[in-house]
């Protein structure tokens, strides 16, 4: 499980320093591709592989996920972290989640986004309220 925020930044070749509490679960390797909201996603390679199991369940016939697909696996990069812990990010995933040097490193339960720090902090501050008022719909009665 990951949580947590961390202001790592990334080295002059595009590396990053994984957060230490990450690194032991990362350690045999890991996926980094896309994710939502313009921010970058780090799986285990445990992780993906039972999210790439669930994908190959959907019908090549369904539009949805066949555009879902190729964004996710098109940019995907599989790394192993050196034994400082750092791991590259692709260019490509770079421009995309606009990182440069600062990131925010999140952790999100089964996974890690990497965010750049002002589009962290906007979309932080949109969903505070939001979060207050869809805990009674994610978790009814609780």
């Amino acid at each position: 499980m990951f949580f947590g925020t961390y202001t790592p930044k990334l080295d002059d070749k595009g590396r990053l320093f994984l957060p230490a509490k990450f690194r032991d679960e990362l350690a045999e390797g890991l996926v980094i591709t896309r994710g939502q909201e313009r921010c970058l996603t780090v799986w285990s390679m445990e992780d993906f592989g039972r999210l790439t199991e669930r994908l190959r369940e959907a019908p090549v016939t369904n539009k949805g996920a066949r555009d879902y697909v190729r964004m996710l696996f098109a940019a995907a990069s599989q790394e192993v972290p050196d034994k400082q812990g750092r791991v590259s990010i692709a260019p490509v995933l770079r421009e995309y989640a606009s990182i440069e040097r600062d990131v925010m490193v999140i952790g999100a339960m089964n996974r890690i986004e990497i965010w750049d720090p002002t589009a962290w902090q906007s979309y932080s501050a949109e969903q505070e309220e939001k979060f207050a008022e869809i805990s009674d719909e994610v978790f009814p009665g609780f």
